[in-house]
Order: C-alpha cells, then structure tokens, then sequence
C-alpha cells in the first residue's frame, strides 16, 4: 500500500499499484475486493450504529432491529442502519469539504472518548478476568487475528486521496505509518481495557463498551460511550462514502465499469453517482447481514488484497521489462509460486491437521523459495522514495502470514468469498474486459 502510493500518485490506491504492475486483471480482482471490503465493511459499522443507539437509550443492542424468521445471521432487519447510511452519503455528495471538517470535529470527541475509556477500564481492572490466558488456545486467537484484520482496510482510503495531496510520495506513507501505529497501539490497549473490566464470557460484540461499563456500575460513563461511539461510527460512514466514490472513479476511468460512475458533479466537487450507487449497494447488504457474517467475508477478502500487493512488490523489485532475462523470468514465476503454494499448503494443514510434518515441509519449501529470490533473481529497481526494507524476505513474509491467517476463517465466510468472486468474475469477463479493452484502443467512449 505504502509503495502503491509513493510510487503511482493516482486515486486508484491498489487498484491503480496492481492494474500496472501485474496487469488488468490483478487489478480488477484487487479492486473488486476493495470495493466489498467497502460495502461489507459499511455495512458491519453501520449495524453498530443500531446497537450504540439501542444501549444510548437503554435497550438491549438488538431491540430496534426486526427479528424475522429467515436464515440465522440475516433474520434481524436493520432499517436504522440503512437511514445512517443514507444520511452519510448525502453529506459526501453535498462536499467533501464539509466531510472533512466533520472529521476534524469528530476525531477530537473520539480521542477524548478513547483516553477516557483506556484510562477508566485499567483503573477498573479486575486481573483474574485474565484467566484463563488463551482460553481458545492458540488456534483460536489466530482466528480473532484473521478477523480483526478488516480493521486495517480503512488505511486503504488515505491512498485514495493521492490525487489530493501536495506531495503523496512523502506525505501519505508517513501519513500510513503514522496512523497505522498509532491506532494499533490505541487498539490494544482498548481491548485490553475491555476484558480487564468485564469477563470476555459475558461481552455483548454488539456494544461491549458501553455495556462493560455497566457491568461495573458506571451506568454515566456508559451513555459517554454510546455517544462517542455514534460520532465516531457516523465519521467513518462518511469517509468510507468518499472512500467508495474515489475507487470508483478511478475505475470508471479504465472503463472496467461504465464510465457514467467516474463522472463529477460541477456544483458539488463530488462523484454523485458513485457515492449514491455505493450507499445503496451498502444499505441492502447492512438491512439484513449481522456482524458475525460480514466479518468473516471481510476480512477474507482484505487478506487476499494484501497478499496480492506483496506479490506486485516481488514482481515489481525483480522484473523490469527488456532488462530481466527469459531465466530470470522463468525463475521468478516458479519461485512466487512455490512461496504461494507452500503457504496454501502450510494454511490448509493447520486447519485440516494437529500434526507437525506439514509445517516443516511447508515451511522449508517457503524459505528455499524465498532464498531463490534474494540470491538467484536480480532486482531491477530500487526505491526512489520510500522503499519496503529486506525484499524479497518481507513481501514474502507478509504472503505466508495473510494466507496462513486465511486458513484461520469458517467455511461459511469461504463459500460466501467464492459466491461473491464467482460474481465479480463473471462481471469482468462478460463486461469489463471488452469495455476496457475497448477504451485502451480508443474505442470506449465514443
């Protein structure tokens, strides 16, 4: 993502790092993915909104949703949250100024919220809520890392605004690597904070904040919350709207979608019609899906973006075209392969086995393969800029782990993944790859 930025100064983010490094289709699986992450990820937040709302004015997370009888996990209807979505993609179509200041606003009440809730839950702290440690064991505090990982797709939209920025090459990894440090260390002292209020058996995920605080008879503090909660999940819905907009646009300039989404809106400044199209596609999905179903997908398809940014970055360092040689070519695409493949293979024994065998051979192939790289494949190119440290080691380690985690998900999330990959392909091959094809002769927008 940092390179992606440093490197291609284009609204795109990973879109636009994938489409030019390994080719249309990489970049439309990737911008697809994002493009769910988006929806789905909305989505997830916005029913949040429903349960901090219900908690604000004391009723359980669930009690303004319509339970129907439909499937386990799209059977509580959601209307609040399809209104919340509604209003933040009008304030993003209405200016991008406005959703600006009001994440400045916002962003100040969050930090306050968040030191107050940090501060408050140690000095609460019940320390045998620690025990046990790993009360799922290792395995399953993989799977609530494989999860939590959607958390991280948010960083993606500061490379959106590449376009926006004075001077992205600098600017927006500092910017990634800034926040993204931060937010992890405020993340985990948050959670920390959480269970050492209130033991994790009896957390509510749909508004554990609020209601660990009144767990432990701050039933004040619990309103304080609630209240920081909303402010800050109805800022998020608004940057994602923008967000949205921008991947969109981008998009649309390739004419992989039509290029009707890509168009600005003279009064406003702003996508109108990628922002609404977006806000509707994220308000059907948050009226029926719960959290512990958009999670799952989520974080699936965040994996696979990041793994597919680390295998550009191998290909980008090691191939250059009229320089790299046949042997070389051969060579990089047996070995990015063999580094996939083996942790696929490692992935899948974890899930499918309690053994030991299936790591040792997975693990030595994913060295061997990494070593090829670093001693057999020259690099092409060096950073200009900014540049990931210890390449080929680092992009290499970063697919084992994204996969390795993947393996950590249910089955269901898998087969949702697929349903909608099934459907994004069929898009593309029936659709996008005529019209861009078209358009890259100059055939597209006539």
């Amino acid at each position: 993502m940092l390179t992606a930025t440093a490197l291609i100064h284009l609204a795109g983010g990973s879109f636009a790092y994938l489409r030019v490094e390994l080719g249309e289709l990489a970049g439309f699986i990737v911008a697809g993915n994002i493009i769910m992450d988006s929806l789905v990820g909305r989505a997830a937040v916005a029913r949040s909104w429903t349960s901090y709302f219900a908690t604000l004015l004391n009723h359980s997370p669930d009690d303004f949703r319509i339970h129907t009888n439909l499937l386990s996990g799209f059977n509580l209807l959601d209307p609040i949250a399809v209104a919340v979505l509604l209003f933040a993609a009008l304030i993003a179509i209405t200016s991008t100024r406005l959703t600006s200041y009001l994440n400045w606003i916002a962003s100040a009440v969050n930090t306050l919220v968040i030191l107050f809730i940090i501060i408050a839950g140690f000095a609460n702290a019940n320390p045998s809520n620690l025990t046990p440690f790993f009360p799922y064991g290792v395995k399953g505090a993989f799977r609530a890392a494989a999860i939590v990982y959607f958390a991280y797709g948010g960083f993606d939209a500061i490379a959106t605004m590449a376009e926006e920025t004075k001077n992205p090459s600098r600017d927006i990894p500092l910017g990634l690597l800034g926040s993204m440090s931060a937010i992890t260390i405020l993340y985990c002292l948050m959670a920390l904070a959480l269970v050492l209020m209130q033991n994790y058996k009896t957390l509510d995920v749909n508004a554990a904040y609020s209601l660990a605080f009144e767990s432990i008879g701050w039933k004040w503090a619990k309103y304080l919350v609630a209240l920081g909660a909303l402010k800050g999940i109805t800022t998020v819905l608004m940057v994602g709207a923008v967000k949205q907009a921008r991947y969109m646009t981008h998009m649309a300039r390739t004419h992989i979608i039509p290029p009707w989404f890509g168009l600005v809106n003279e009064k406003t400044g702003t996508p109108i019609h990628a922002t609404a199209f977006m806000a509707v596609g994220t308000a059907f999905i948050a009226f029926f899906s719960s959290l512990d179903v958009l999670s799952g997908l989520l974080s699936i398809s965040m994996l696979l973006m990041l793994t597919l940014m680390s295998v550009a970055l191998l290909v980008r360092r090691h191939y250059l075209r009229g320089k790299t040689s046949k042997n070389h070519v051969f060579l990089l695409t047996i070995l990015v392969l063999a580094i996939i493949s083996s942790s696929v293979g490692t992935s899948a024994y974890w899930g499918l086995s309690s053994g030991w065998i299936g790591y040792c051979i997975g693990v030595t192939v994913w060295l061997l393969a990494t070593a090829g790289l670093a001693f057999f494949v020259p690099q092409c190119r060096e950073p200009k800029v900014w540049g990931v440290p210890m390449v080929p080691w680092v992009p290499s380690l970063s697919i084992f782990i994204n996969l390795f985690l993947m393996g950590s998900l249910d089955y269901q999330s898998f087969v949702r993944f697929g349903i909608c990959t099934v459907v994004m392909m069929a898009y593309y091959l029936f659709f996008g790859l005529h019209a861009s094809y078209d358009a890259a002769h100059g055939m597209g927008d006539t």
